[in-house]
C-alpha cells in the first residue's frame, strides 16, 4: 500500500517561528496560498492543530479555497463541546465543502491544559470520555437520533434537530488519534481508524506499534498507522545539521525556560517518553542528542507538540522513513519550517522516493 503523506499548517509561520524574530505574517491569504500549495503539490490534507486559531474556522476557509483533493483533519478535544454539536458540525462541513474530505485528530490534552476551558477530568477519565464521547458522534453521524444515558452524557433526542442533513457515506468521519498510555491505546483499539505516534527510535516505535495491533485485533479490528514528524532536510548531511545548530543559537532563553518548565507538569506519557529523549537539557551542538542515525529530539526544546525531526540530506531521510514503513507505518504527517518553502522542498526531493498516495489536485 502506497503512504500518504499530508502535511502541517498553522498561523505561526516562519523560519523559527516560536521567537518573534523568525516569525512571519500569516493572515488568511497566506494560509490559503499554504493550503493550495500543498493540495497542488500532492498532499493529501494537513493536519490543523489547535494553536492560536480555532480549527473549524481554519478549516473551513482552507476548505473553501481548496479542491476535494485537500482534506483537513481538525484537531478536536473531545468533550470541549457537546457530541450533539459536533456531530452537528461535522455534517454540515461535509455537506459545504463536499463529502469524504475532513479527518479528525482526536487530542486528549493534558489535564492543566483543559481545565482552561472548564473540561476538569484526570488522565486515565480522559480517555473513557473519549471513548464514549466518539461512540456518540459516530451515532449521530450515521444519522441516528438518540436518548443516552452514560458515565460523562445525557443526551435526549440527540439529532433530531438536524436529521434533514444527510447521514455521511461511512457513517463517520474518520478517527485519528495519538495516545501511548495503555489507556490511550486501549481506547485507540476499539474506535480510531488511524494511530498517530510521535517520531522514536525504530526499537522503541516497534515495541508500541505491535502492542497497538495487538490490541486492536482484540476488538476484531485492524488500524492504519501514522507518524508524526518534522524534516530538516538539506543538501548534504552537515548542512542540515548546521540547519539545526542555528534553531538552538536563535532560540532564547526565555523560550527555553517556558519548554522546559512546562513539561514538567505534563501527564501525557507521550510527551515523556519524548521529554526523556533530551532529559531537558540545553546541547550546545544538536548532534549530541541524536538517539538513531538522523533522528533528533530537539524541536520539542523550542515548541509545545512533536518534537521529533528527522535531519539530514534527502537520500539519508528517506532511508529512515522507509524504515519506518517496515515497521507498518503507512500515513506521514510531515512539516518543515518555513511551511511554504518546505512543502515544496520535501515534495521535490522527498516524496517522489516513497512512492506516496498523490491525488490528482482539484484545481
Amino acid at each position: 500500500m502506497a503512504p500518504e503523506v499530508l502535511w502541517y499548517i498553522i498561523p505561526r509561520e516562519g523560519h523559527y517561528p516560536w521567537e518573534p524574530a523568525g516569525r512571519r505574517p500569516a493572515g488568511l491569504g497566506y494560509l490559503q496560498q499554504l493550503a493550495s500549495t500543498v493540495e497542488r503539490l500532492g498532499y493529501t490534507g494537513a493536519l490543523l492543530a489547535t494553536d492560536q486559531y480555532d480549527v473549524w474556522a481554519l478549516g473551513s476557509a482552507l476548505a473553501a479555497a481548496t479542491g476535494p483533493a485537500f482534506k483537513p483533519l481538525l484537531a478536536v478535544h473531545p468533550g470541549l463541546v457537546s457530541p450533539t454539536l459536533l456531530a452537528k458540525m461535522a455534517l454540515s462541513f461535509e455537506h459545504l465543502h463536499g463529502a469524504g474530505r475532513l479527518r479528525f485528530n482526536v487530542v486528549n490534552g493534558s489535564t492543566a491544559q483543559l481545565r482552561e476551558y472548564g473540561l476538569d477530568v484526570e488522565h486515565d477519565d480522559r480517555y473513557r470520555l473519549s471513548a464514549e464521547y466518539w461512540s456518540l458522534v459516530k451515532r449521530l453521524t450515521a444519522g441516528e437520533v438518540l436518548d443516552h444515558r452514560g458515565e460523562f452524557f445525557r443526551l435526549s433526542n440527540a439529532g433530531g434537530s438536524f436529521r434533514d442533513l444527510p447521514p455521511l457515506r461511512e457513517g463517520h468521519v474518520p478517527l485519528w488519534f495519538g495516545g501511548s498510555s495503555e489507556a490511550g491505546i486501549e481506547m485507540a483499539a476499539e474506535h480510531v481508524d488511524v494511530y498517530l505516534t510521535w517520531g522514536e527510535a525504530p526499537h522503541l516505535l516497534k515495541e508500541k506499534l505491535e502492542r497497538v495491533r495487538e490490541r486492536a485485533a482484540a476488538f476484531g479490528r485492524t488500524l492504519r498507522l501514522g507518524l508524526r514528524l518534522h524534516l530538516i532536510v538539506r543538501d548534504t548531511e552537515e548542512q542540515a545539521w548546521a540547519a539545526a545548530d542555528r534553531l538552538l543559537e536563535v532560540t532564547s532563553e526565555q523560550t527555553y525556560a517556558r519548554q522546559l518548565g512546562g513539561a514538567l507538569g505534563e501527564d501525557g506519557v507521550g510527551w515523556q517518553r519524548q521529554f526523556r529523549q533530551h532529559g531537558g537539557k540545553v546541547p550546545a551542538h544538536a548532534r549530541e542528542l541524536e538517539v538513531h542515525p538522523n533522528l533528533w529530539p530537539g524541536m520539542s526544546l523550542f515548541r509545545p507538540g512533536p518534537g521529533t525531526a528527522l535531519v539530514g540530506s534527502a537520500p539519508q531521510v528517506i532511508e529512515r522513513l522507509k524504515e519506518f514503513q517496515a515497521l507498518g507505518v503507512d500515513t506521514f504527517i510531515l512539516s518543515g519550517n518555513p511551511l511554504l518553502e518546505e512543502a515544496y522542498r520535501i515534495a521535490e526531493t522527498v516524496l517522489p522516493a516513497l512512492d506516496v498516495e498523490r491525488p490528482a489536485a482539484g484545481r
